[in-house]
């Protein structure tokens, strides 16, 4: 039975049941970063069916929807999920950060091991490695806005991240010299392949990158749109292989990879470096498909502290960039099937229930 998987299909269908007229709006001036214009920002009544997250949020605080203020609203937005709250003004929302000590349902979580080079979790050609990710500068450039030491394996992660999330929101200016598209490995089961990450490790990531969103204003309704999807993509085990970016070949997407994780529907579980190494679920169909990066975040997608590094720090196979589908890809997700919809939403019900309960906190 063929399936077709596309982020956008998980995200279309939480849209269409959940969004609503609310809206979050955010003044005064930018004080931290100059990259943030001085003045009024604010998110307008409600998003365009058939506008991105990424080129909404872009002109409703940036002003300007170009391929610079895309890329700026990226580092906001990535840098505040990894360290926390560091600009002022925002909307009241902490954001304790990825890096930070957390708890998920009464579980401890610490991510932190899996940045620092403590434990060997990165996927480095095939073998688990100690590498740390904190190596360009940890969180003094970020909190200016500036991008780690070149070179440094922080460098490659941050830089890889903006790529990457802003695939998943659909930020149309991406894919040029400005803002280039992701081209790192696009199998993030194969770059989280060593980290053997729990059910609430996942959960913690997702919902830090939520707030990260939420601080700047995005409105509920998209925070629980993009929550459901990156739940159902990437907080479950053995999910059938998904292709993006967009033009790049079907891959395993799963991060989650330890026995506590939810079984995807249509599991294609198996012994192979596409990170489901350990899983105990049988699989129940076959499929691949596309996943389209309109409209949806991400991520670490990967939004992982490692990435599938070579030894010298850059990142490993999957060179794929979608500068030329990206057009069409980061349109509004309309004829998207109901089919992929279905697979998206019903994974992962735990780690929906969670975002929404801290979405309905915010």
């Amino acid at each position: 039975m063929k399936v077709t998987l596309t982020l956008m299909a998980a995200l279309a269908a939480a849209q269409s049941s959940m969004m609503s007229s609310s809206s979050m709006m955010m003044s005064g001036s930018m004080t931290a970063s100059s990259m943030m214009p001085s003045g009024t920002m604010s998110a307008a009544m409600g998003r365009p069916s058939n506008t991105s997250i990424c080129d909404y949020y872009t002109t409703a605080l940036l002003m300007n929807n170009t391929a610079a203020n895309q890329y700026s609203l990226l580092q906001l937005v990535v840098n505040t999920a990894l360290i926390g709250n560091y600009t002022m003004p925002n909307v009241g929302i902490m954001v304790p950060g990825i890096l930070a000590d957390g708890m998920v349902n009464g579980t401890a979580v610490s991510l932190a091991q899996y940045f620092n080079g403590s434990i060997d979790s990165t996927n480095n050609n095939g073998m688990p490695s100690k590498m740390s990710f904190l190596d360009g500068g940890g969180a003094t450039p970020l909190m200016n806005n500036k991008l780690p030491t070149a070179g440094s394996n922080q460098f490659t992660l941050l830089t890889h991240l903006y790529e990457y999330f802003g695939d998943l929101l659909g930020c149309s200016m991406q894919g040029n010299a400005v803002y280039s598209s992701y081209k790192g490995d696009t199998s993030m089961s194969s770059v989280h392949l060593f980290m053997n990450l729990t059910y609430p490790q996942v959960t913690y990531f997702i919902n830090q990158v939520a707030l990260s969103a939420a601080s700047f204003g995005v409105a509920k309704s998209d925070l629980t749109a993009v929550g459901t999807a990156l739940n159902g993509l990437f907080n479950v085990r053995c999910a059938p292989p998904v292709a993006f970016p967009p033009g790049s070949m079907p891959a395993s997407q799963s991060i989650c990879q330890e026995p506590d994780c939810p079984l995807a529907p249509m599991a294609m579980c198996m012994n192979t470096n596409g990170g489901q190494h350990n899983t105990t679920g049988t699989a129940t169909g076959t499929g691949s498909g596309s996943m389209s990066s309109s409209g949806s975040m991400s991520s670490s997608g990967s939004m992982s502290s490692s990435g599938s590094m070579s030894s010298s720090g850059a990142m490993s196979s999957g060179s794929a960039s979608a500068a030329g589908a990206s057009s069409s890809a980061k349109a509004s997700g309309s004829g998207v099937a109901q089919a992929a919809a279905n697979a998206g939403t019903k994974a992962s019900v735990g780690g929906i229930a969670i975002f929404a309960a801290a979405v309905a906190m915010l």
